[in-house]
């Protein structure tokens, strides 16, 4: 199948072609587009913006939108409804962003800032409270002692949703690779939840749209609890999921133990994909409709991968994409 005609005109026209970058479905599913940067265009990008550091886009928030609109008049202003479009759309909603002009952490600055174009052409990305910024740069080693899953290399990181412990609109998640070192494993693991076998049954089970109370640990820098169901719908009327089983806080036996069924079902789903990322390459996803989470690591001495993460709101009319979340 041919992935741009597999597109849809959801929220802006679709150019009559591309420029600047390829789109093809990804190996892993047809509902995962990759797309691909020439080199060139990233060249050009990171020439465009050098006149500004990355600290420049942290106290100015303006400029992030002005990179995006560099970006996508280099790709002939046919980026944009492409990742609109794609980023919007039921059936996929899910992109991997490629490229091969970035593949070293000493261009890490350069990385951000290719990213927060890409993430600016949907909405804006939302403030975390663990970095203090739009964005949050982390680093996994072969040895941790956080108090989250987040850097913990040898266990796998489950299936969740972003933004689930915040009071923020989270539409989108990226999920950028900027170095790794000694690294075997620690695939990106995502899930549909369309795909997923069991959702019928915990979507019209009576705890689905239950209330609960979502908290966070300490590293996380969010000192106020949230309260909202698991479940939600969207329009017209189709599930939408916001779920991290680390920070949801059962009241009762009943909810503990649905809880506890919901992660062992999302956990041994067969449609769960591994997705290999590069190095300069990021994951970009509906967070709404796709789960997301990570495998183990082999463990190794030198072991190290840093990662960036943005996730934020779409800026356009949802078209009945979510209600209430």
């Amino acid at each position: 199948m041919n992935a741009f005609t597999q597109l849809k005109d959801l929220v802006m026209p679709l150019p009559t072609a591309v420029k600047g970058f390829s789109l093809s479905p990804s190996a892993q599913s047809p509902r995962l587009f990759e797309l691909t940067f020439t080199k060139a265009t990233i060249e050009a990008f990171c020439v465009a913006v050098a006149e500004w550091p990355v600290q420049a886009l942290e106290y100015k928030s303006f400029l992030r939108f002005r990179f995006a609109k560099i970006l996508d008049d280099l790709c002939g202003n046919s980026l944009r409804p492409v990742l609109l479009n794609a980023l919007m759309d039921r059936a996929t909603g899910g992109l991997l962003i490629k490229q091969e002009a970035l593949n070293d952490v000493a261009q890490a600055d350069d990385m951000v800032k290719f990213s927060t174009a890409v993430a600016h052409l949907l909405g804006r990305s939302n403030f975390d409270a663990m970095s203090g910024q739009f964005y949050a740069r982390f680093v996994v080693e072969n040895v941790d002692n956080s108090d989250s899953y987040l850097r913990q290399p040898h266990r796998v990181m489950e299936l969740h949703n972003d933004g689930t412990f915040v009071d923020q609109i989270t539409d989108y998640v990226l999920m950028m690779k900027i170095d790794e070192q000694n690294i075997e494993g620690g695939n990106s693991l995502i899930l549909h939840l369309d795909d997923w076998e069991d959702r019928h049954a915990f979507f019209h089970h009576p705890l689905a749209r239950r209330v609960m109370r979502w908290t966070a640990p300490p590293s996380k820098r969010v000192d106020t609890d949230v309260f909202h169901s698991i479940f939600d719908v969207d329009a017209e009327g189709r599930p939408t999921i916001r779920y991290i089983d680390q920070f949801v806080q059962p009241k009762d036996f009943d909810e503990g133990n649905w809880l506890t069924d919901l992660s062992i079902s999302l956990e041994g789903s067969k449609q769960k994909l591994s997705v290999p990322v590069p190095v300069g390459c990021f994951l970009l996803i509906n967070n709404l409709y796709w789960l997301h989470g990570r495998d183990r690591f082999t463990p190794h001495p030198g072991l190290r991968r840093e990662l960036m993460r943005q996730r934020g709101y779409f800026s356009y009319p949802k078209l009945g994409h979510q209600q209430g979340q």
